[in-house]
């Protein structure tokens, strides 16, 4: 423990320089398996098959992944032949839906009030959303402050499938938000139920009893995701990608 401390004293506090630079530190994100044209031969059906929630499908010679559904277990890229093609990175927020892209504006993009709400997640997402905070990432730089009641908050960042119990804890948390209001939702779970819904006792994300307009995959999404996706909502920065990758209806599994 001695040893951390003198590392600490002597290295002293090293905050991102995110968004203003490229954040290159290892270890910052798993990165992900992305959507390309399969080259590994005649059958990809031992890749599709290790994939725990279905987020691999095949359109025609291209494996699909969809985006709110992948936990990125790693599975189809150790151990295998032919793995998914994977990309690093960490800028994976993007719209939901199919509605049009609407930030709440640059006017607050240095003062956005932020309420957390658990929607029954497992911890993982909680505990990245934690970080935001620490001196590492340190939000408040930015001008994004973590808020006790949605009263104040601008924004909701949800995590976890929405329980059956918690579905009008968070009606009546977005209810209470003032106008105009964005709704962020984090990890697989917030976006398609991941490995929890839909359930007998969980929906199939936070879009089922909310609107949601941001999401960011990942299970869990790294901090820096999470940063991605408050700047997407106040327009600090532009979409990488127009859209999350949703359905697998009519692909093959």
């Amino acid at each position: 423990m001695s040893k951390w401390v003198l590392k600490g004293l002597h290295t002293g506090i090293r905050t991102t320089a995110y968004p203003d630079q490229e954040e290159t530190a290892p270890g910052v994100s798993p990165g992900r398996p992305r959507s390309a044209h399969w080259t590994g031969g005649d059958d990809p059906q031992e890749l599709l098959s290790r994939c725990p929630t279905g987020a691999l499908g095949l359109e025609g010679q291209k494996i699909f992944v969809d985006d709110q559904r992948c936990i990125h277990c790693f599975r189809c890229l150790r151990g295998l032949r032919n793995p998914a093609e994977w990309e690093k990175g960490y800028e994976w927020a993007a719209v939901i839906g199919d509605g049009s892209p609407s930030s709440l504006g640059k006017a607050f993009g240095r003062s956005l009030h932020i309420r957390c709400v658990d929607g029954g997640a497992c911890g993982a997402c909680l505990s990245e959303i934690e970080q935001l905070s620490k001196p590492h990432y340190n939000i408040h730089r930015l001008g994004f402050f973590i808020t006790p009641t949605p009263r104040d908050a601008d924004l909701l960042l949800v995590a976890g499938p929405v329980t059956d119990h918690l579905r009008l804890p968070l009606k009546k948390a977005y209810e209470a938000m003032p106008a105009p209001k964005r709704v962020l939702a984090v990890g697989a779970c917030a976006l398609s139920g991941g490995v929890f819904g839909p359930s007998f006792a969980s929906g199939a994300g936070v879009k089922e009893c909310i609107p949601a307009d941001f999401g960011i995959p990942g299970c869990p999404p790294p901090p820096l995701a999470i940063i991605h996706g408050l700047l997407l909502s106040v327009s600090r920065k532009p979409l990488v990608s127009p859209r999350l990758s949703g359905s697998m209806v009519g692909r093959k599994r």
